[in-house]
């Protein structure tokens, strides 16, 4: 009897928070209604006018993007090519990995997803064993390694799937999740909230790495085939 009196509160609580929610949502609109009827044709059509300017600026911006290889996860040949690349791009996510290692497989089906979603930001992929120099002066180790680059700089790296809940599993979402926690692309999601299967095993606190996880004298190889 206890049981069903408490799910009839918890029952009526629900209801009523829905219902406030509902209420607010519907004063809202009707003021954007009432602010638009108040309007008159002068007025909306410079509002018209601001939008499509807004549009038009938007899809200038993508055209940009598009013509200088965003849009697609694509390899790039060379260490000299890195730097030519991101000298061109404000935000640039670099898969260093290794033909061997199965786990850049697994990376690279992730960001060829998202380079199409996030045209914002050029998505590449460099050979480790092709380019020493580099991975020897971003101390990149662990293969597969992500340097995430903003304004020509460095600024963070997922290295292996450590920050993506440790498993070959992990999906798309949590690596977007990711690279949102390093402002190198624009996430739309709550930061708060990783999209992990299982936030208790895996934990939330993955915004820095420890950068001495790329340190070492040999490439270490983050899968289990090697």
């Amino acid at each position: 009897m206890a049981a069903d009196t408490s799910v009839e509160i918890l029952q009526k609580v629900l209801e009523n928070e829905i219902l406030q929610t509902t209420k607010v949502v519907e004063e809202h609109l009707d003021a954007e209604m009432q602010k638009l009827d108040q309007m008159d044709e002068d007025e909306l059509e410079r509002l018209k006018q601001r939008r499509l300017e807004a549009l038009k600026k938007a899809q200038q911006q993508k055209q940009e993007w598009l013509s200088k290889g965003h849009g697609e996860y694509r390899e790039i040949p060379s260490e000299r090519d890195f730097f030519q690349e991101v000298k061109e791009s404000k935000n640039v996510v670099c898969h260093f990995y290794r033909d061997t290692t199965f786990r850049c497989q697994i990376m690279d089906k992730h960001l060829t997803v998202l380079a199409k979603k996030h045209v914002e930001t050029k998505f590449l992929k460099l050979n480790a064993e092709k380019s020493p120099f580099l991975c020897e002066r971003l101390r990149i180790k662990v293969i597969p390694t992500l340097a995430l680059v903003k304004d020509g700089k460095t600024q963070d790296y997922v290295v292996g799937f450590t920050d993506l809940g440790n498993t070959d599993d992990f999906t798309t979402e949590t690596l977007e999740w990711r690279l949102g926690c390093a402002d190198v692309i624009n996430y739309s999601g709550n930061l708060m909230d990783p999209p992990f299967q299982s936030q208790k095993k895996f934990g939330t606190s993955f915004t820095k790495l420890d950068k001495k996880t790329i340190r070492g004298k040999k490439y270490d190889s983050d899968s289990d085939d090697d």
